[in-house]
């Protein structure tokens, strides 16, 4: 492990331990203010829409490539997850969060289980047939990237799946 992997899961821990810690990290950073968000009503009831799950916490199969936690700005790719994945077979990569507990249960951060257990209950429609996962550390030249590339290609992919809805899970 890299001694940057490492400070990176140190500091994770210990903004979980100190939440004053992440206020007064909070108070330098220079975030980015999207003063245009895009905002589509729904069309339909929930119990009739098609519902993908978006995440921002790093998760892909593990046969999938990792994201690239060695670029300081992070990685502006994403992966696809298909529904009927075995959670067993998700991984998370990513340093700027302490996911122990979604290490243990997947749903904490992407909540495909819970997502079914709507569509069974009748809640929504149904389950869209895949998800999609970016790591939500993303800065520098790689924000051009996400929001002129990465981001409109996903909601492509997602209105050719027919999604109606998409819940954002950050991590």
């Amino acid at each position: 492990m890299s001694f940057k992997t490492r400070k990176d899961q140190i500091l994770a821990k210990l903004f979980k331990r100190y939440p004053t810690l992440v206020q007064r990290w909070a108070k330098a950073h220079n975030f980015v203010v999207n003063a245009n968000t895009p905002w589509a009503a729904l069309t339909k009831e929930l119990r009739a829409c098609r519902v993908a799950l978006v995440t921002t916490a790093g998760v892909h199969l593990h046969w999938q490539s990792a994201f690239d936690m060695k670029d300081k700005e992070g990685d502006p790719t994403f992966r696809q997850i298909p529904s009927n994945i075995d959670p067993n077979d998700l991984r998370i990569t990513h340093n700027y969060y302490d996911h122990r507990d979604a290490d243990r249960d997947i749903n904490v951060v992407l909540p495909i289980k819970r997502l079914k257990e709507l569509e069974a209950e009748g809640f929504i429609g149904e389950v869209s047939p895949r998800h999609f996962s970016f790591m939500g550390h993303i800065l520098g030249r790689h924000l051009n990237t996400l929001v002129k590339q990465t981001g409109p290609e996903v909601a492509r992919i997602l209105k050719e799946d027919g999604a109606d809805a998409v819940f954002l899970t950050p991590a």
